[in-house]
């Protein structure tokens, strides 16, 4: 997730109104009573001390970590503030599918001056890469080519002072800004190919190239297929959906298709009723809350106007109060089926998915997945499918049906699987001592939070990205931060007021996958050098200070990547102790962690996933220059010179050609 900075009369600084305002309790607090019953009395009160006594944040080496790990091959690079991208020593990179890069037959080149019409960009590289995946394009066959494959990538959002020449017009939009703003966001499928030199090219041409954006047709799949509160004036029956927005992270379904994963989507919308629906409110739609403010769009056209979700006819078929209900939700797309419709999975939940991670699928036992809700004080959640996988058989429908779960983290080291399902006695007992009434099961998952708040799962500081670690089944989440944390949820064992740093949890199921209790404790703290890591025993040094870790991802080796994106707007970003955004990795067994790779100015370093033969690490790097205005800006990466700056992927490999990281 990125909470970017303001561009001109459009808002791109305001996070989601906080809607939470249940009583459930805050993961601070257990976690201050975990660490301190469970780690610090058991020797590890020097290293309490070290969380809170500001004189020992500064103990700590001033020498880059020697490479001791048996995971951990390379020697960490300092924190670094350059516009550029820097690796350790004995690694390349190559940067690839820019914004603006050309991917459909016939498609225009990018225009330095941004000037590409709506039609143009449709056919390009998206904006804003996000979350990836790299698809072996023999997958189908069961092949793991690592030459040649399918990179699917998703755009999270826009940034109108870049994307336009002059920058974002004034109110009323134009609607031909509108229409490329859309354009891209989405998705991109781009075949790729390595070339004798080593260097990564497009297959132009390739059937397979395809773009996905806010504008294409989608089909609604699960509970809420049909139902009343998915009907609008495009699809009277609430059977389709038009477009996908703010995609952050993603996930792979056994099967090979890619899910895509909307994030930021409500402050896309308006509604201007006098009393709006708890399956908006508590989303953060407000009067006053649209970013881009696409609904005022000139000359007016339908697919500007259904952004404002006022109701304006005598029903819900004939105007757009219902269309925030089409977003939020987990996008299924075939990425070897290039007209194939992508399909909107309402089975999973609706809330600000950052992303989708799945256990792996065991023969004849239920799929299992984990999706974040990344807004602060909100929640984790896990859906086990209703039918048991079969690889044979295995296929879209497994994520039709299921039960979707929160977590509930007790202050023990103990957590549970609350069951958000009408039929299940636990959660009516729990929503009518609440005084809360669901009409159906779709009902409950169109209000997933509410639900959530009913069940009384534990608020969280903004849950991003998960990984399944390949040999133990440990699951792991990072939580960005949470500045509005106050000082009375604190203590000697936990000082994470305003958290600015943030942190990662991680747990295990007590028994299969689908099992609704788990053990769970604290893998690492961001901070500085200094920072006490209890679970380990251990400080953090100069070559693991880490601060909003984001961007999560195992590799087959069982190492652990971990992303960052500190706001451009916080003190921390360009700081001594952090430098740019970047990457690190880190040993789960050992507890050692080493900053891997820094990025260019004003950048989030997302997006990580490797070919099956881990020679080639592909990273995105988002929003380079985030602050510029049309007329000046803040990075000129990657083009240099005095170009404005662009989105891309980066490639590693090693000069050796062994694995990355190793």
């Amino acid at each position: 997730m990125h909470t970017p900075q303001s561009t001109s009369f459009i808002d791109l600084t305001a996070d989601e109104p906080l809607s939470n305002t249940s009583g459930n309790a805050h993961f601070s607090d257990l976690l201050a009573t975990r660490i301190s019953r469970r780690r610090l009395l058991g020797g590890g009160g020097a290293l309490a001390a070290a969380l809170t006594i500001p004189g020992l944040l500064s103990a700590c080496s001033t020498r880059p970590m020697p490479a001791q790990s048996g995971l951990l091959g390379f020697d960490a690079i300092p924190a670094l503030a350059l516009d550029t991208i820097t690796v350790p020593a004995g690694y390349t990179t190559q940067t690839l599918l820019p914004w603006g890069t050309p991917l459909l037959p016939g498609a225009a080149t990018f225009k330095a001056d941004a000037s590409n019409t709506a039609a143009e960009q449709a056919q390009q590289i998206g904006s804003h890469h996000d979350g990836m995946h790299f698809f072996p394009i023999d997958f189908a066959a069961g092949g793991n080519s690592s030459t040649e494959g399918l990179l699917v990538m998703n755009h999270e959002y826009c940034d109108p002072d870049l994307l336009h020449t002059g920058g974002a017009q004034g109110l009323p939009r134009p609607l031909a800004q509108v229409e490329k703003e859309l354009a891209a966001h989405g998705i991109s499928v781009a075949h790729i190919r390595l070339d004798n030199n080593g260097q990564w090219q497009l297959v132009s041409g390739s059937r397979f190239n395809r773009r996905i954006t806010g504008s294409t047709v989608m089909e609604m799949a699960g509970p809420l297929r049909g139902h009343a509160s998915m009907k609008t004036l495009f699809s009277p029956d609430g059977s389709a959906a038009r477009g996908t927005l703010n995609n952050c992270s993603m996930g792979v379904t056994p099967w090979g298709t890619y899910l895509t994963c909307e994030e930021n989507w409500s402050d896309c919308f308006i509604n201007r009723d006098a009393v709006i629906p708890r399956s908006q409110y508590r989303y953060g739609i407000r009067a006053d809350n649209s970013k881009y403010h696409w609904h005022t769009a000139q000359p007016q056209a339908d697919i500007s106007q259904r952004f404002d979700a006022t109701a304006t006819a005598d029903s819900a078929a004939q105007d757009y109060r219902n269309e925030p209900h089409q977003f939020g939700w987990i996008v299924e797309i075939d990425p070897f089926n290039p007209a194939s419709t992508p399909r909107k999975h309402t089975a999973m939940g609706r809330f600000a998915h950052e992303g989708i991670i799945f256990h792996p699928a065991v023969e004849g036992q239920p799929l299992v997945a984990y999706s974040g809700d990344d807004s602060r004080f909100e929640y984790i959640y896990k859906f086990v499918s209703r039918e048991p996988y079969f690889r044979a058989s295995a296929g879209s429908h497994l994520l039709e049906q299921g039960t979707l779960y929160v977590a509930v983290f007790h202050d023990d080291g103990r957590g549970e699987w609350r069951a958000l399902d009408i039929h299940n006695a636990e959660f009516q007992q729990r929503a009518a001592g609440a005084g809360v009434t669901f009409a159906d099961q779709a009902d409950v998952l169109l209000n997933t939070r509410l639900a959530a708040d009913v069940a009384g799962a534990t608020k969280m500081d903004r849950p991003e990205w998960g990984a399944v670690h390949p040999h133990t089944g440990e699951v792991y989440f990072t939580l960005t931060n949470n500045d509005k944390r106050r000082a009375d949820q604190t203590d000697a064992a936990n000082p994470r007021a305003h958290n600015q740093y943030g942190h990662i949890i991680r747990w295990r199921e007590q028994g299969a996958p689908q099992a609704q209790n788990f053990e769970w404790d604290v893998f690492w703290f961001g901070g500085p050098a200094g920072t006490a890591q209890p679970q380990h025993q251990t400080l953090a040094t100069t070559a693991s200070e880490i601060a909003c870790p984001d961007g999560l991802r195992f590799d087959a080796d069982g190492r652990l990547w971990i992303q960052t994106d500190i706001s451009n707007s916080s003190a921390l970003l360009g700081s001594p102790e952090f430098g740019h955004n970047g990457m690190y990795a880190a040993d789960p067994h050992s507890g050692e962690l080493r900053r891997f790779l820094s990025g260019p100015n004003g950048c989030e370093v997302t997006g990580v996933v490797s070919t099956p033969d881990q020679t080639t690490l592909f990273v995105n790097i988002q929003h380079p220059g985030e602050g510029s205005t049309p007329t000046h800006f803040t990075s000129q990466w990657p083009d240099g010179g005095k170009t404005r700056p662009r989105s891309a992927t980066v490639a590693i490999r090693r000069i050796n050609g062994g694995k990355i990281g190793a």
